[in-house]
């Protein structure tokens, strides 16, 4: 079995190098590229063609739910998993249309987005038990 290759998108320097950290402690997973930016995300998915990719929602030039809609129009087999601080409604619904398999909280633990990974890379859709509390 090879490993899931993952991309990580995020502005913040910092919660990439925390993905990062997460994502390598478990040996079949591998990262294979970094985005700070909308753009960046979808121009590092098209070259370097990760199994799944940690979108953040909020970044410059576009954001991740515009990143994750220009990866569906490009024919992308991606897999993105939307991460956010924001589990606002119109958020979860703009993510899932705009094609993503998953919608993960920043504040679940290591092994839940770990779980969300696998489960993504197998072909599953996961929405993070977070975003139901009323």
């Amino acid at each position: 079995m090879s490993a899931v290759r993952i991309l990580l998108a995020d502005d913040q320097p910092l919660v990439r190098a925390g993905l990062r950290r997460i994502i390598e402690a478990d040996s079949t997973l591998i990262v294979v590229g970094e985005a700070a930016d909308g753009r960046e995300a979808v121009d590092q998915v098209l070259g370097v063609r990760p199994d799944v990719v940690l979108m953040d929602v909020r970044m410059p030039i576009f954001d991740g739910i515009e990143a994750t809609r220009r990866l569906a129009a490009a024919g992308s087999t991606a897999r993105v998993i939307v991460l956010t601080t924001f589990g606002l409604d119109e958020y979860v619904v703009a993510a899932l249309r705009a094609g993503a398999s998953a919608f993960v909280l920043k504040e679940a633990p290591p092994e839940q987005l770990l779980s969300a990974i696998h489960e993504v890379a197998g072909g599953r859709a996961i929405i993070d038990p977070g975003v139901a509390r009323p």
